[in-house]
């Protein structure tokens, strides 16, 4: 046995079902590898951030690591970007990474690199295979790694000769690292908090967004009259009718801070202090009152989930009390010209049951969670990292790891052109996703940012970076030349026209919304 058949023989034995794949000459006998393992499904991708990005989403909805099958060092960095929202997502990942042989690496060719460097940044665990005979044990040791902590991105670096050489051997796979758990004093303070009658936010993420933990929240909420809100930057989030009420942080400084002045006590579950993406000149970063008082129940790398629990029996709360709120009636379809509001509207009327929304419309989706509230239990995810283009890939990741969902890829056209190589992957894969392009020929963001800063309106070189017509972007044309069916509206009637034919139907389609 080869080191090779070693790895894939090893992810297999640690439940690996996908890797999301760009490979080049140095992962040949890899390639051969998987070529002899139908247990794990490669999903090739044609760039590389549509590859991590995809690992990322499906890391999101089944909660276990894909692995990425990367080229070298620029195919690594290629990918770096994604890997970076998916570092903020707390998402697991082992990235298997080729490696000239080592006997080859003197020589100093043309695609020789630092591998190391440029994985470090965002690796938790960081290895370079030595040998054959060492390659199982690596993988064995990089997906126990990529599962610690909440989740977290692995790299592993195997050279050529390490793969093709002789002496492989199929690791045992350790059992799976006990989450790090709540201290009892932040428990028992929480609870504290909770009974002083204070007006009290829970800030909720990772695993308490979802499943068991959030309706743990959701009893906390209703016995305690405490408000639950998430961070900004969500990894997934469930949502809808019967779900408990979580409000999503504003994005804008202004509008935190005017959402947030009420509370004079937070509880972080699994969740940071809530802060300003950026710093602006005059003003401070800081989204809580000045008196809030902030206290962390359980960090970003302990068990969310078990940290909730802990807190609903320090509280006594009955096992049958409702966590579920009351909801609003379901958005009506609106029609007439083309708007914000009425495409929100329409997504919030249409959003079918166990849907996936998978989010980064930026300035041209503010409405949509509003507006999707009363609609049937959905999970929704969005940009943990702020680094753009990956909705679409993400979407890729969503739907290999639920087929049996519909997933609506809602991306603005600016972030979309990152990354549009991944509507060519869900073309390739027949994957059940209507992705939305807010058409608006600009980086809008940029421009609301530019008016922040006190510069005054934009010149004419500034105003040049922030639009990207001239010439115009045709997504229908971008979407049919890698085989997914586009249509381009013009009015509300026509985009619910389009997407209710998106989410009956089995395949990807692509819908652009001029704006």
């Amino acid at each position: 046995m080869n080191g090779a058949t070693s790895l894939v023989r090893t992810l297999i034995a640690g439940d690996v079902k996908v890797c999301f794949t760009n490979p080049g000459t140095s992962e040949m006998h890899i390639v051969a590898a998987l070529d002899q393992a139908p247990e794990i499904r490669c999903v090739l991708g044609l760039f590389e951030g549509a590859v991590t990005g995809a690992a990322d989403g499906y890391a999101r909805m089944a909660g276990k690591p894909a692995c990425t099958l990367l080229h070298l060092g620029p195919g690594l960095a290629n990918g770096l970007a994604n890997l970076h929202n998916a570092s903020r997502a707390k998402s697991p990942i082992l990235n298997i990474v080729g490696q000239h042989a080592l006997t080859h690496l003197p020589y100093d060719t043309p695609l020789t690199s630092d591998i190391e460097g440029i994985a470090r940044p965002y690796s938790k665990w960081l290895r370079t295979s030595r040998n054959s005979v060492e390659v199982g044990r690596d993988t064995a040791e990089g997906l126990m790694a990529s599962r610690s902590a909440q989740g977290q991105i692995a790299t592993l670096i195997v050279p050529a000769d390490a793969a093709w050489g002789d002496g492989g051997q199929i690791a045992e796979i350790p059992a799976l690292p006990y989450p790090k758990q709540a201290s009892s004093p932040a428990v028992a303070r929480a609870a504290a908090m909770l009974r002083s009658g204070t007006r009290t936010a829970l800030m909720l993420s990772g695993n308490a967004l979802f499943g068991r933990g959030l309706e743990i929240a959701g009893r906390i909420a209703t016995t305690t009259g405490a408000k639950l809100l998430a961070p900004y930057p969500l990894a997934r989030m469930e949502r809808g009718a019967g779900v408990p009420v979580v409000e999503r942080t504003n994005y804008v400084l202004e509008q935190a801070i005017e959402q947030l002045k009420e509370f004079r006590q937070m509880i972080l579950v699994g969740a940071q202090p809530p802060v300003a993406y950026f710093a602006y000149p005059g003003k401070s970063a800081v989204m809580t009152a000045p008196d809030c008082d902030i206290h962390a129940l359980a960090t970003p790398e302990e068990d969310a989930v078990r940290a909730l629990e802990a807190l609903s029996d320090a509280l006594s709360i009955p096992q049958n009390v409702s966590s579920h709120n009351a909801q609003n009636s379901r958005a009506s379809i609106p029609h007439g010209e083309i708007t914000l509001s009425g495409i929100a509207s329409i997504v919030g009327a249409l959003l079918p049951e166990n849907a996936i929304v998978v989010d980064e419309s930026m300035t041209s989706g503010r409405g949509l969670m509003a507006a999707t509230k009363a609609s049937p239990r959905h999970d929704w995810l969005a940009n943990t990292g702020g680094s753009i283009g990956i909705a679409m890939p993400l979407a890729v990741g969503a739907a290999v790891a639920s087929p049996e969902r519909k997933v609506l890829c809602l991306s603005a056209d600016g972030s979309g052109m990152y990354t549009l190589q991944a509507l060519w992957t869900t073309a390739r894969e027949s994957l059940n996703v209507t992705t939305v392009v807010f058409a608006n020929r600009s980086y809008g963001v940029l421009k609301r940012e530019y008016s922040y800063l006190g510069a005054g309106e934009p010149g004419p070189v500034a105003a040049s970076m922030f639009d990207i017509g001239h010439p115009d972007l045709d997504w229908v044309q971008l979407a049919k030349g890698m085989g997914v069916p586009a249509k381009r509206v013009n009015s509300l009637e026509g985009f619910g026209e389009a997407l209710k034919a998106g989410i009956e139907g089995d395949g990807p389609s692509l819908i652009e919304v001029p704006l």
